[in-house]
């Protein structure tokens, strides 16, 4: 019968249902009870959740930014380390036809380039050259969460194009809905049916500008279309239309642990006062020698003196042991956490170097220095290179370069462009030069992977190493070193057949 019971699903009468389990839940972070009442979710789309956060979060990174050192450094080092002392250097390595270099031609196309990014030239408002816009759009990225880039087409600027860039609130953030052509507009963009970017509905000004005058105060919405704007973000999920700040995850730690280091140096500060209260019987006799703003009588105390109180008053000394012992660690503890979540080093953030070891931050450095090379990858590819078509397209229809106007000239430059972000020294230079030199010994490496680990052109290495040899001639010099050659020992020159020495044939 017991058989029969198992097949047909009947259980026995004595199996106590009371303990059977009423939800399993096969992971333990999806559980629900007293520890996890206060684990709030949304299950919202990503356009929603920045659609309800964006303003606040841009703004309050924005105010970290200005007033909070650890903010303004992080800032500072996705410029330093990210874009650099010289930016992005431009390669255009064009082939002919025969798959050879078109040296004449990449190098005219360099040099009106590097002309076009002269401070004056590149940027509409003329404020800025192509290295301060690198810059901007890195620190803008990093603070706002996105930069959108206008490109503009116009004679008056050089080569004909120039760019101007917008900040996210002049990008209608209230402007979601239906479009008449039947797009739809999410946060001020407007996407086809596969979410796409179609255009973007701008401010003519920024919303919360000076009103110079009553005709130039009204806040215009214009239509943008999305081959006039570049909108450079990260994309952190699907669907998702604007882009999230990269301090969004540290905002609030960033604001409470400023208000923290604020209420301790209050207290230290007090500490260090030494100050007190004088009590009265009544509480009323005693006049001082001014009054506060709120008629409180305070007395004025030189340091190292003390004044006699008349009878019947006390004074009672307030000493705040400030700042605790725990400061330090904490501070440390609360840093590490904002330091992940920014990706970069808690010795970088903090310019703590106390207790420091070599492995530790060598450690700390490569895995920094690999978020710094992700982020140089993706500002090329978002950024300068989509600049660079545009300046090429408008430079050929220009006439700024000998170069034919043609389709296939543009196809020949654009796909053999280039962009080199900046090197980093290792911690240990020795190391790595002999590491170097292994690898190109072995096979391993080559020059030009050498030389791009430091920044660099494998080209302008040579041409610079030919120049120097070329400049040391001229002066009548001798260079004590020789490289790319097979060091081999020293042999002496013998000139003539050695004389037979006495009974040699």
């Amino acid at each position: 019968m017991a058989l029969f019971d198992n097949i047909f699903g009947r259980k026995p009468k004595n199996q106590n249902r009371a303990k059977m389990p009423k939800h399993y839940r096969s992971y333990a972070g999806a559980n629900q009870g007293r520890l996890f009442a206060d684990f709030l979710t949304s299950n919202s789309s990503a356009d929603q959740e920045l659609n309800n956060s964006l303003p606040t979060l841009r703004n309050r990174s924005r105010d970290l930014a200005r007033n909070n050192e650890y903010a303004r450094r992080f800032l500072n080092m996705i410029k330093t380390n990210v874009v650099g002392e010289k930016g992005f250097t431009l390669q255009v390595r064009a082939r002919n036809d025969d798959n050879s270099y078109d040296v004449v031609g990449n190098q005219i196309v360099e040099n009106a380039f590097s002309t076009w990014g002269k401070m004056g030239n590149c940027e509409a408002s003329g404020r800025m050259s192509w290295l301060d816009c690198q810059r901007y759009v890195a620190e803008t990225m990093a603070r706002d969460g996105e930069v959108f880039v206008k490109k503009i087409y116009n004679k008056r600027y050089k080569d004909g194009f120039a760019i101007q860039f917008i900040e996210g609130e002049m990008v209608d953030h209230d402007k979601n809905g239906r479009a008449k052509n039947g797009n739809e507009i999410r946060m001020g963009v407007e996407i086809d049916e596969f979410a796409r970017p179609v255009a973007y509905h701008v401010k003519t000004r920024h919303p919360n500008d000076i009103a110079l005058a009553t005709n130039r105060n009204q806040r215009v919405t214009v239509r943008v279309p999305a081959e006039e704007m570049i909108h450079v973000f990260i994309q952190q999920r699907m669907h998702q239309t604007r882009g999230e700040p990269m301090m969004a995850p540290v905002i609030a730690s960033l604001k409470m642990l400023g208000g923290y280091r604020e209420a301790e140096l209050v207290a230290a500060r007090a500490a260090a006062a030494k100050f007190g209260v004088i009590t009265t019987p009544s509480g009323d006799e005693f006049i001082g020698d001014d009054e506060t703003v709120d008629g409180v009588p305070i007395v004025d105390m030189e340091p190292g003196s003390y004044s006699q109180l008349p009878a019947g008053f006390d004074f009672k000394m307030i000493d705040a042991t400030h700042p605790t012992t725990a400061f330090d660690s904490f501070e440390k503890a609360v840093l590490r956490g904002i330091a992940s979540g920014l990706n970069i080093s808690y010795t970088g953030l903090s310019n703590d170097l106390t207790g420091v070891s070599y492995s530790s931050i060598r450690q700390g450095t490569i895995e920094e220095r690999d978020n710094y090379k992700t982020l140089q990858s993706f500002l090329i590819e978002h950024f300068c290179e989509p600049i660079f078509n545009a300046w090429l397209d408008s430079a050929l229809d220009f006439g700024a370069m000998n170069i034919p106007a043609t389709q296939e000239k543009f196809n020949k430059f654009s796909s053999g462009v280039y962009f080199r972000g900046r090197g980093f020294a290792w911690v240990d230079p020795l190391k790595e030069i002999n590491a170097a030199i292994a690898g190109i010994s072995n096979g391993l490496l080559s020059m030009n992977d050498v030389a791009a680990n430091y920044g660099r052109d494998v080209e302008e290495l040579f041409a610079q190493i030919q120049s120097d040899k070329e400049m040391a001639e001229r002066y009548g010099l001798s260079m004590a070193f020789e490289p790319f050659g097979t060091k081999q020992p020293a042999e002496p020159e013998v000139s003539g057949e050695p004389e037979a020495e006495d009974g040699e044939l």
